[in-house]
């Protein structure tokens, strides 16, 4: 993506949206548009991200459109097998012990994690005092309502609360959020904002602070035009998460635990000499392509998360690092084999499409090996199965 500056003549082979979709997206280039204008001509590439993901009522993810599934962009784990979601809720009640019996989910999505959780302490009878989810998005929070009705249990808040105990969810989460865009030049480092280029936008270099370059391992021996994301929002969520936790033991002695479910990698593997282009990647009707100026409003942009970044934050902010593994590692261990084995093999009909699904997370060659999972917390000690397959010392 060095550098793409794609243009309204820039055209990509996508399936064409309809007369509505480009409506809305034409009134958020407008806004962005303004934004640039209202700030002397650049905005960082952050903020571009911020608009085009969450504008209100325009953003992809504030939008009416459908985002997951099979008529959507992309899928979700959730969304590929029930089972993800009663592992996971497994997982959480055997912390409830040294937490309090609640859940918080972020990036809850369509709600189909939710749903898949409270169902199986449903049928399992684990009780659960409140599951609450943090939606921003009127639309998507209208979904998840009509998906939920039947869960008493369920709340919904607009922000992050001032504290919490119990068990954090984030499956895709910080990987959503805006990266800032930086490029080593033979002056030095740039940062590559954005700007307006008639109908369109292009990149734009300015000086970079040491701050956004101090995260990146090693940068003094990157090569010129080496093009890279770092994640500040990401790192402020963590340190917010930690807040939250950190006053949730003052106030009632109890235990907190995060885990976060994503693709990246830890720094070492992330700002590799070879990943010259970085990782930034968009994704429209399950077509995955590296430009994130085409239709902003009706794709997603996502980078992979520096899994270094986000535990250094947590360590900084006062949580304990507990483990860093995997997708498979940590599914396995917490039981989905158990779970897929409630199915009877010998009726396929049924066995197979969740044996296929379940491959698909664990797989190295799908989800398995790309999608880590990040355990942070505070007061909490994980069962020893949990930590079998721990990388924490590849952070």
């Amino acid at each position: 993506m060095r550098l793409l500056n794609p243009t309204p003549n820039n055209k990509l082979s996508l399936p064409a949206p309809g007369p509505d979709a480009l409506a809305a997206s034409a009134a958020l280039v407008q806004l962005i548009h303004a934004e640039i204008a209202a700030n002397a001509g650049w905005i960082s590439f952050a903020r571009y991200m911020e608009l085009a993901l969450y504008a209100p009522r325009l953003g992809y993810y504030s939008g009416g459109a459908a985002k997951l599934g099979q008529h959507g962009d992309f899928t979700t784990a959730p969304e590929m097998s029930a089972l993800f979601g009663a592992t996971l809720a497994h997982v959480a009640a055997k912390l409830f012990a040294q937490t309090s019996a609640n859940i918080m989910e972020f990036g809850a999505g369509t709600g189909r994690l939710a749903f898949d959780i409270l169902s199986e302490y449903q049928q399992a009878d684990i009780q659960i005092e409140r599951y609450f989810i943090v939606e921003l998005s009127g639309e998507l929070r209208s979904r998840q309502e009509d998906l939920l009705k039947d869960f008493p249990q369920v709340r919904w808040l607009q922000a992050m609360p001032e504290a919490f105990s119990g068990v954090v969810l984030g499956n895709e989460v910080l990987d959503a959020m805006p990266v800032q865009l930086v490029s080593k030049t033979e002056d030095g480092w740039v940062e590559c904002g954005v700007s307006s280029a008639g109908l369109g936008f292009v990149f734009s270099e300015r000086p970079c602070s040491s701050d956004l370059v101090a995260q990146i391992p090693d940068a003094a021996q990157l090569p010129t035009g080496y093009l890279t994301e770092v994640h500040p929002v990401a790192m402020g969520f963590m340190r917010s998460l930690a807040q939250m936790l950190l006053a949730g033991q003052g106030r009632n002695g109890k235990a907190a635990v995060v885990i976060l479910l994503d693709y990246g990698f830890p720094s070492a593997e992330y700002y590799l000499e070879q990943r010259l282009q970085g990782t930034l990647m968009c994704h429209y009707r399950h077509h995955a392509h590296p430009d994130p100026f085409y239709l902003p409003g009706l794709q997603d942009i996502t980078a992979h998360v520096d899994f270094t970044a986000m535990a250094q934050a947590a360590l900084d902010a006062g949580l304990d690092l507990l483990a860093y593994t995997s997708q498979a590692g940590f599914l396995l261990e917490a039981g989905i084999a158990q779970m897929l084995a409630r199915t009877p093999a010998d009726q396929p009909m049924e066995y197979l499409p969740k044996a296929n699904a379940v491959q698909k997370l664990i797989s190295p060659a799908e989800m398995g090996e790309l999608f880590k999972v990040l355990v942070v917390g505070t007061g909490v000690q994980l069962s020893p199965e949990l930590l079998r397959h721990d990388r924490s010392h590849r952070l």
